[in-house]
């Protein structure tokens, strides 16, 4: 068994869908914003706006923005191979990675942060809060995708409330 650590952490959920509409899931500005996001704007190298149907690559500047989170994420596409492996950098330091393992009628999605900074605002933000942020965020991809329904809130504003991100765990 490998030890635990604040510098990374492993996500992983068996998910009943086809391995191309998961990989469309996270792979496009339409797939991703049917789940995740409010906005997602990806800017391929050449300068162009990639369509919301189109699949993101390798080099791909992009812009995340969430219902009720005021800020955004900006970041880079490091690895898109167009099938079931995304790779981005994510919160300055980060990388994030999404593998896609089909097993019968079911797909293992293991989502991996690591390069996390061990100062403790980074191991409370980014291990932490990213953590449990991202053990929401696929749980809400579950549901979307088996269920046809949708977990966080997107009706209600929240961002008004001081201690939202850290109480609501719908958000």
């Amino acid at each position: 068994m490998s030890s635990l650590g604040f510098e990374s952490f492993t996500k992983k959920i068996y998910i009943k869908a086809p391995l191309e509409k998961l990989y469309w899931c996270w792979a496009t500005p339409e797939g991703i914003c049917s789940w995740f996001l409010r906005e997602a704007v990806y800017v391929q190298r050449e300068g162009q706006e990639r369509k919301p149907k189109k699949f993101i690559s390798k080099g791909d500047r992009y812009t995340w923005r969430w219902y009720n989170w005021d800020g955004e994420e900006t970041g880079e596409i490091l690895q898109a191979n167009g099938k079931d492996r995304i790779e981005f950098s994510f919160a300055e330091f980060c990388r994030v990675t999404v593998d896609l393992k089909k097993e019968g009628d079911l797909v293992l999605v293991a989502l991996t942060q690591a390069n996390i900074p061990t100062d403790e605002e980074s191991k409370m933000n980014l291990h932490v809060g990213c953590s449990n942020g991202w053990t929401f965020w696929l749980a809400n991809l579950k549901a979307y995708l088996e269920h046809g329904i949708l977990l966080h809130e997107t009706k209600k504003d929240l961002t008004k409330i001081p201690m939202a991100s850290f109480e609501f765990v719908n958000m």
